[in-house]
């Protein structure tokens, strides 16, 4: 599973250049639509603006078994408004038009298929997207994204968690390309008070399986708990937090906590 030359990962290359500065990449994340397109938009610059390393959009989806309220209620609204999938690749053509900063999409795998594996991932590409995160996307089962992938030189970005076995972190690291998105507990996303103590075990075993970049989601709410995770993590993810950030305060609020966030880093 070589990656050609020309298929150089963009969100790796976040990764590694945050790495050279000496420090762990900060990655967030925001849902496409939410709370209409154009402040979505707007949010996920101003990420880009306080010191985001890599921007993580969302692709709202009626069923995200993986997300926690916050989230859910954001994905809800951005339905109800009436976004669909279609409009994200003039969301991230709008942000990577603004930013250099990359843009990965995390999406459910059920809209792909519903649009064409082929036809999702060449709008991503031509709209400048790095890649996808599927959570509910195996490699066992992903044979069809590692022929499309390669053909658009997207990154593909599986997921590790506490439970994963030794087998299944070999597979993961083998078929990823970008970074390995380590889950640091069994559950939904939200913001908590502590980082599960699992997280730095997650990542410990999937830089043994042969990981070069792997970066912590779930449960990251403030500073304190990034500088926690950059200590033995490549990168560290958050995105509950910010989509509350975005309810109570727009993109302005987004910018001030991904700006709080960073000091986390420096």
């Amino acid at each position: 599973m070589s990656v050609p030359v020309s298929q150089a990962s963009k969100s790796a290359a976040a990764i590694d250049r945050a790495r050279q500065a000496g420090r762990a990449a900060l990655i967030g994340y925001l849902p496409a639509g939410y709370p209409d397109v154009p402040a979505s938009i707007e949010a996920a610059v101003a990420l880009a603006e306080n010191g985001v390393d890599l921007i993580e959009i969302g692709v709202p989806y009626s069923d995200p078994v993986m997300d926690g309220p916050v989230i859910q209620d954001a994905t809800v609204t951005a339905l109800a408004n009436g976004f669909r999938v279609s409009q994200l690749f003039d969301v991230i053509a709008s942000i990577t038009a603004r930013t250099d900063v990359p843009v990965v999409v995390m999406t459910y795998w059920n809209p792909v298929l519903r649009m064409g594996v082929d036809e999702f991932a060449r709008r991503l590409a031509e709209a400048g997207g790095a890649g996808l995160i599927t959570p509910d996307l195996v490699p066992d089962e992903a044979a069809e994204w590692f022929e499309v992938s390669d053909r658009h030189g997207l990154d593909r970005i599986f997921l590790v968690a506490p439970s994963s076995s030794t087998e299944r972190l070999h597979r993961t690291v083998e078929a990823s390309r970008g970074f390995v998105y380590a889950v640091s507990l069994m559950g939904v996303t939200g913001a908590r008070n502590a980082v599960s103590s699992a997280a730095r075990k997650v990542v410990d075993d999937t830089h043994a399986a042969g990981a070069a970049r792997v970066c912590v989601g779930l449960g990251v709410s403030n500073a304190s708990h990034v500088a926690e995770i950059a200590e033995y993590a490549d990168g560290v993810i958050v995105g509950t937090a910010l989509v509350a950030a975005l309810a109570e305060g727009g993109p302005d609020a987004v910018g001030t906590l991904a700006a709080e966030l960073r000091t986390g880093l420096d």
